[in-house]
C-alpha cells in the first residue's frame, strides 16, 4: 500500500490517514495537505485531498463511498478540517484509470494561479 507522504506532516494528517487505513484497509491511500494552495501559511492543515483505493468500495454507489469517508473522519470534519476532495476508487476503477492521482487546480483566489478553471 502507497501512502502519500510530505514534509511536515501535521497532526490532522495523521489522524486522517490512520482512520482511513482502519475503515477501509485501503490497497492504496493518499492523504494529501492542500491547505497552502489556497493562500493559507505553510504547515496549515484545513484542506485535504484523499485518494482511497478499497474493496471495500465494491458495488457502492459514489455517495456511499463519500458518506463512508465522511463518517470515517467526522471528529476531523467537525473541527480541524474544513474542506475535503475525495476520491474513492475500487482497485478495478484505480486500474482502468491508470493509478494516477487526480491533479488538483489552484484556487482562483491565488495570485500565482491564473485562471485555471478554464482549462
Amino acid at each position: 500500500m502507497a501512502t502519500e507522504t510530505r514534509p511536515h506532516v501535521g497532526p490532522v494528517q495523521r489522524a486522517i490517514t490512520e482512520k482511513l487505513r482502519t475503515a477501509f484497509s485501503p490497497d492504496h491511500l493518499e492523504v494529501i495537505n492542500e491547505t497552502h494552495l489556497h493562500s493559507s501559511p505553510i504547515g496549515a492543515e484545513g484542506l485535504f485531498k484523499v485518494v482511497v483505493v478499497s474493496e471495500s468500495f465494491t458495488d457502492r454507489s459514489l455517495l456511499d463511498r463519500h458518506r463512508a469517508v465522511h463518517e470515517a473522519l467526522v471528529e476531523e470534519l467537525a473541527n480541524a478540517v474544513h474542506g475535503i476532495t475525495i476520491h474513492a476508487r475500487t482497485p478495478a476503477e484505480w486500474a482502468r484509470l491508470g493509478g494516477m492521482t487526480p491533479a488538483t487546480r489552484r484556487c482562483m483566489g491565488d495570485a500565482e494561479a491564473g485562471d485555471l478553471h478554464s482549462q
